[in-house]
């Protein structure tokens, strides 16, 4: 059989394009081969373009060539990985075998197989529109739009609404808060449409004023979740970086310029249908700009943007690379070669990107997940959650290990050892039952307090200031002037009554309207004893000595108040409770009497404790509304209720403290208690468990 080396090299395709791009970062010349059928570019080097000058011919005489004649030592497996790449992604002309396979392929049933399902259903494009004619119409006309002076005008302006909105910022949250509803999510998606609109536009907008072919626009299809793209695959023809950048960060710019001029129209328009819509156009522009298409970690635009300004193309593949030779080579001990050669520091940032890339992909595709399982119902469901968490999770890590495992003979003794004792103390550590503390959140608040209200409407006399007061002093004087008339027209009839009484008594003829008198006499006397109780009423006195605080400062004498608005609060500060929830997988564990913890939000030394008694159903309702995710706590509750229902199953747990929080107030705060011994191992089990039986049903 014939050597490879010795066979001619097939001819490219004969549409191709070879232009020179920018050289690269250590000065060596660059070019870029464009397939003009799907407009796609493949970056080249020096090597390969010396390669392709002398194509068709055998690798070993295109070898030969390039070493008389150029300072270029290759071998023939270099040319033989160039045939490959080249064959691979169809830039050479095809054969009459490779044209069988086409026609073969092209002409079967590729959809009845689960591969391409798979593959369409993780991602497709559909293009839309050919958008080039009119791009270059736009660009003209929008020319102002590029100048510095309008740069700086709409940095100055979005600079100028954030000051706006933190100014009043409670009634922007608010506002956000209030717009998570079913009218408030289309406008958010609405919103979205065109925010993402206006980014591709800027995209191709820049790309056009560089001369660039705009080939079409559409929507991709991400996991069934559609979003908008623009092809600037052209880009590539660039050789300035700089141009590059502006058209990778032309989408974020556009977005960020939106957002901020949004945020100042929130801020100056009166409450209305625009300003809702300046809200939506604004909190949407802001989170995606900053949390979704700045991150370098996807191929969006945070990546072609860092991509461009390292002028590293293919980051993600580079740096995985990178890492995969990292790992093999520590843990394993493998004697691998390092993929491309890099200063020590270049190495190890790479790696470290790779690392966090990895770490994000898998919070994001676990996320991704979980969001097809609930949008569709159980059994699809399950299905697409188990696709998801099977291709882009476990597939990586599966074909890693194989590869491991078909390099466990070059592995040395000593690290199969290390490799063998590192994996059975990580199965030690997470069998034995060690983990103890069951997490929760709640409130501290004074074991004795009393919020002092007004009996009825009535005017405020006097009020004591704030601070400690002893058990029977007056905290609050009222009077209620109908009350006091009422007195006062009673006793002038008792003393009427009274005086006709006396008269009665000295005149025989009057024994006959004696004892009429008598009966209305007492009846005064009476109505005048419960006016008096009711005149008691509206002195407030302290029934327990304490603390008196909350007091509104705006009070004065002779300002009426109402019988529902707190006068303030009387609290004991010697003894605190802590009204704590917990998740009904933990409750369990607990016991009254186990040692609690107390860490109040914002301070680092927690305040001990033990468990009083432990709620034998799920809460009802929250103790506390501080409590609620809704008003700024950690628990999410029913929505569409005015009452504060945890959404999850939760329990309450009452606890005492050993001494009061640092504070001396009621304050929100995280709880550690320490529960029964339980193994990471077996809650992982139990958990599994549990999802699989709650599933299992349909």
């Amino acid at each position: 059989m014939m050597d490879p080396a010795d066979l001619p090299t097939p001819p490219l395709r004969n549409d191709l394009r070879l232009s020179e791009a920018a050289p690269g970062s250590d000065g060596e010349p660059n070019w870029v081969i464009q397939d003009t059928v799907v407009n796609r570019f493949y970056r080249i080097g020096w090597l390969e373009f010396e390669c392709l000058l002398r194509w068709e011919q055998t690798p070993r005489q295109i070898c030969e060539q390039v070493s008389e004649q150029t300072a270029l030592r290759p071998d023939p497996a270099q040319v033989l990985g160039l045939r490959q790449f080249l064959e691979q992604h169809q830039l050479v002309r095809p054969d009459s075998a490779a044209v069988n396979r086409m026609q073969q392929r092209s002409s079967g049933n590729q959809w009845l197989t689960w591969r391409w399902w798979l593959h369409h259903y993780l991602f497709f494009r559909v293009p839309l529109v050919r958008p080039q004619r009119w791009l270059q119409a736009l660009a003209g006309r929008l020319d102002w739009l590029f100048q510095p002076l309008v740069g700086w005008l709409v940095v100055a302006l979005s600079v100028l609404g954030i000051g706006l909105v933190l100014q009043q910022w409670d009634t922007f949250t608010h506002a956000v808060v209030d717009a998570f509803s079913a009218s408030g999510l289309v406008s958010f998606a609405l919103a979205l449409i065109a925010a993402k609109t206006l980014h591709e536009m800027g995209h191709a907008l820049v790309a056009t004023r560089l001369g660039l072919r705009v080939a079409h626009m559409g929507v991709a299809f991400v996991v069934l979740w559609p979003m908008l793209y623009t092809d600037t695959g052209e880009s590539w023809k660039l050789r300035s970086a700089r141009q590059r950048l502006a058209i990778a960060s032309a989408g974020i710019t556009t977005e960020l310029a939106l957002a901020g001029l949004a945020t100042l129209g929130w801020a100056l328009c009166e409450p209305g249908t625009l300003r809702s819509a300046l809200l939506y156009l604004a909190t949407t522009s802001w989170v995606l700009s900053l949390a979704l298409n700045a991150s370098p970690f996807m191929r969006f635009d945070g990546y072609f943007i860092l991509s461009d300004l390292l002028d590293f193309p293919n980051l993600h593949e580079r740096s995985s690379a990178q890492a995969r030779t990292f790992l093999r080579r520590t843990l394993l001990g493998l004697p691998e070669d390092w993929p491309e050669t890099f200063t020590l520091r270049q190495r190890r940032l790479l790696i470290a990107f790779a690392f966090a890339t990895w770490l994000y992909r898998l919070l994001l595709f676990v996320g991704i997940a979980i969001a097809v399982y609930l949008l569709f119902f159980k059994a699809l469901g399950i299905f697409l959650f188990a696709v998801e968490i099977a291709w882009f999770i476990l597939m990586p890590v599966w074909r890693e290990l194989k590869h491991w495992w078909g390099a466990r003979s070059q592995v040395p003794g000593k690290h199969r050892a290390m490799i063998a004792g590192g994996f059975g103390l990580l199965l030690l550590l997470l069998a034995l039952p060690w983990h103890t503390q069951v997490h929760g959140d709640g409130v501290a608040r004074a074991e004795r307090q009393l919020r002092v209200f007004s009996p009825y409407p009535a005017v405020l006399r006097e009020i004591q200031p704030a601070g400690a007061v002893s058990e029977g002093a007056t905290l609050v004087m009222l009077d209620e002037p109908d009350i006091i008339a009422r007195v006062r027209s009673n006793e002038a009839s008792i003393r009427s009554y009274q005086a006709r009484l006396s008269g009665l008594l000295a005149d025989p003829s009057g024994l006959a309207q004696q004892a009429v008198t008598q009966q209305r006499l007492q009846v005064e006397q009476e109505q005048v004893l419960a006016a008096r109780s009711e005149v008691a009423r509206l002195s407030l006195t302290a029934p327990f000595a304490g603390q008196w605080k909350d007091i509104n400062p705006d009070w004065h004498s002779g300002q009426w108040v109402g019988s529902r608005e707190p006068l303030g609060v009387l609290i004991d500060p010697s003894s605190w409770q802590v009204d704590a929830y917990v998740e009904q997988d933990e409750v369990h564990r607990l016991q009254p009497g186990a040692p609690v913890r107390f860490y109040s939000r914002g301070q680092p030394s927690p305040v001990t404790g033990k468990v009083l008694a432990i709620g034998s159903t799920r809460a009802a309702q929250l103790a506390h509304p501080m409590l609620a995710a809704r008003f700024g706590g950690p628990l999410t509750t029913t929505e569409g209720s005015r009452e504060l229902a945890p959404s999850r199953s939760l329990f309450h747990v009452l606890i005492q403290l050993d001494a009061p929080p640092v504070t001396g107030q009621e304050s929100l705060g995280d709880v550690q208690i320490e529960g029964s011994r339980r193994s990471l191992l077996g809650e992982a089990f139990t958990h599994v468990a549990a999802v699989f039986l709650r599933e299992s049903g349909f």
